[in-house]
């Protein structure tokens, strides 16, 4: 299947709520009553974001691939042992691809560094993993999302604490944690740590507001997965 911008937008709603996707389009349509809970609450958020992204792989799945999502999906790692990751794919062999799902909500000032090391460091580790040999003979294909709760906070100038003992990238100066996420996904991608990420920003309780860079949005990774996937079906057996 390929996700439609209301695919994501029902996902993202359904991140709110606790749904399933499937529940989610069904009081879109008005076919069930909204009070109705597709799935419980409490860790299960990011569900529906999952099924959508992980049903973009179905053409793979339809020729034998396993295309795992949520729960404890491990894979070996190179400065650690092993990691979870949200979506994994695999095809005779091949780690098709790796993804994580993330979101933040809140104290986004508390998170913003914990969130950059965690997305550089996942990368790095299992990029390293495949370098030894440990991940298949192919080149893993690595995503990461993000939903990113859209408040007065996320969009204010960031007022830095401190005075780094060398002059900090002046793409830095005079921003908000929305444009600083902008900026790391943008240049993860860049630098090919990831072969896509995505930034949705969203009002609590509502769908999709924004999704402030076309480079690092759900349809440039619709298309980054359906070219993996195509890749995938042109290698050999």
């Amino acid at each position: 299947m390929t996700a439609s911008d209301e695919d994501y937008n029902a996902a993202i709603k359904a991140f709110w709520t606790g749904r399933d996707l499937q529940t989610e389009k069904q009081i879109a349509s008005g076919r069930i009553d909204a009070g109705t809970r597709g799935s419980v609450t409490g860790g299960k958020h990011l569900n529906a974001l999952q099924e959508l992204i992980a049903g973009e792989f179905a053409p793979l799945a339809e020729l034998g691939a396993a295309v795992r999502r949520g729960g404890k999906i491990r894979l070996p790692g190179y400065y650690r042992r092993s990691k979870d990751w949200d979506i994994v794919v695999t095809y005779n062999g091949i780690l098709v691809a790796a993804i994580e799902c993330k979101s933040m909500v809140g104290s986004v000032g508390n998170n913003f560094n914990n969130r950059a090391e965690e997305a550089i460091g996942n990368a790095v580790d299992l990029r390293r993993s495949y370098e030894a040999g440990l991940v298949g003979t192919i080149k893993p294909w690595l995503g990461f999302v993000l939903v990113f709760e859209r408040t007065q906070g996320s969009l204010a100038l960031v007022g830095d604490q401190g005075r780094p003992l060398y002059r900090t990238d002046p793409y830095f100066d005079d921003s908000s944690y929305t444009t600083r996420y902008q900026l790391l996904f943008h240049r993860l991608v860049r630098d090919r740590i990831y072969d896509a990420a995505c930034l949705i920003t969203s009002v609590k309780g509502d769908g999709i507001y924004d999704e402030p860079q076309s480079e690092v949005s759900t349809r440039n990774l619709t298309t980054a997965i359906a070219e993996r996937v195509a890749y995938i079906k042109g290698s050999p057996k």
